[in-house]
């Protein structure tokens, strides 16, 4: 059985993380990064920017500070299925680049409690603005 692409796209699953949902470029990087709102606590920061597409999209820097390859990529799974659990929970219409602090262990309920609590502080304030 073959899936067709039009009719069965693979970004329907409410839970998925497609590319449409990455930042994935330097520009949209530099955007947030430059004119967005920062947040920080105890596991991550947080830039955040407004985008026109209705939907929120997450960036990841994970600098070589963090260790090599392999503990690198973990952090970045691991943020990456913190949002992608949580994001129907999450308001729309955001970019947001996540940069992890050295010197915690890299958990999933961290990271999804702190990518809760920091969206929240970043939509608030672009309200305020």
């Amino acid at each position: 059985m073959t899936r067709d692409p039009i009719t069965e796209p693979y970004d329907l699953t409410p839970n998925a993380f497609p590319t449409r949902l990455r930042l994935r470029c330097r520009a949209e990087f530099n955007r947030a990064m430059r004119t967005g709102v920062r947040v920080v606590d105890a596991r991550l920061i947080m830039w955040g920017v407004r985008n026109e597409l209705g939907f929120t999209r997450l960036g990841l820097a994970v600098s070589r500070k963090h260790g090599n390859a392999v503990h690198r990529n973990r952090i970045r799974r691991l943020l990456r299925e913190a949002f992608r659990t949580i994001r129907a929970d999450l308001p729309a219409g955001l970019d947001l680049v996540c940069v992890p602090i050295r010197g915690r262990k890299p958990e999933l309920r961290g990271f999804r409690e702190s990518l809760v609590k920091l969206v929240g502080r970043v939509s608030r304030r672009l309200e305020r603005e």
